[in-house]
C-alpha cells in the first residue's frame, strides 16, 4: 500500500509568517507520522517551509515544479518532478495528494483549492482570510475543513487518514 500524501499548498511569494510557521509545522507533523509531503517544489514561501519541516523531521518529500528544469527546486525535496506546465501542474499536485492543506491563500493557492474540490479531495484551510473561508466552506461544506490552529489541522488529518498513516 502506498504511503499517504499530504499536499501543502500556499503562497510562494508574500506568505505571512503564520503561513510559513503552519506549513513548517504541518511538514514536521506529517514526517513524524510517516506521511509524505507534496508541494509545488520551489525554493520559496510555503512550499519551501513545508518541505523543510518534513526533512528536518526525517520525512519523505515530493516537489512538483511548474518549470522545465530543476533550477528552482527546493533543496528539501527528495523527489523533484519537472512538468513545464506552469500553473497546470496544480492539478497534478492536488490529485496526487490524499488531503490538501492550504497554508495561506493567494490566487495560485485558490486555484489548487478549487481543483482539489473539483477532484473530490478534502481541503484543510489555514488562512486568516475570513471571507475566503466562508466562501469556500459554503461552496463545498463536506470537503472544506477550517483549521484555526495546528492542533485543528492535525486532528482533521488524523480523522481522515487514521491514526496509523502507514
Amino acid at each position: 500500500m502506498p504511503k499517504k500524501i499530504v499536499g501543502v499548498m500556499g503562497p510562494g511569494s508574500k506568505p505571512t509568517s503564520q503561513d510559513l510557521e503552519n506549513a513548517y509545522t504541518i511538514g514536521q507533523y506529517c514526517a513524524k507520522n510517516n506521511i509524505t509531503i507534496l508541494t509545488g517544489g520551489s525554493n520559496a514561501g510555503v512550499m519551501e517551509a513545508a518541505l523543510k519541516g518534513a526533512k528536518e523531521a526525517d520525512g519523505d518529500t515530493i516537489g512538483v515544479l511548474p518549470f522545465s528544469d530543476k533550477t528552482h527546486a527546493s533543496e528539501y525535496a527528495d523527489h523533484v518532478i519537472v512538468t513545464s506546465m506552469g500553473s497546470g501542474r496544480n492539478n497534478i499536485n492536488v490529485l496526487s495528494s490524499d488531503i490538501v492543506v492550504a497554508c495561506g491563500l493567494e490566487a495560485g493557492t485558490l486555484s489548487e483549492v478549487a481543483l482539489a474540490i473539483k477532484g473530490g479531495k478534502i481541503v484543510i484551510l489555514m488562512t486568516q482570510k475570513e471571507d475566503a473561508k466562508s466562501f469556500l466552506k459554503n461552496l463545498a461544506p463536506r470537503q472544506v475543513a477550517i483549521a484555526n490552529s495546528i492542533g485543528d489541522a492535525t486532528t482533521i488529518i488524523e480523522k481522515i487518514l487514521g491514526h496509523d498513516a502507514d
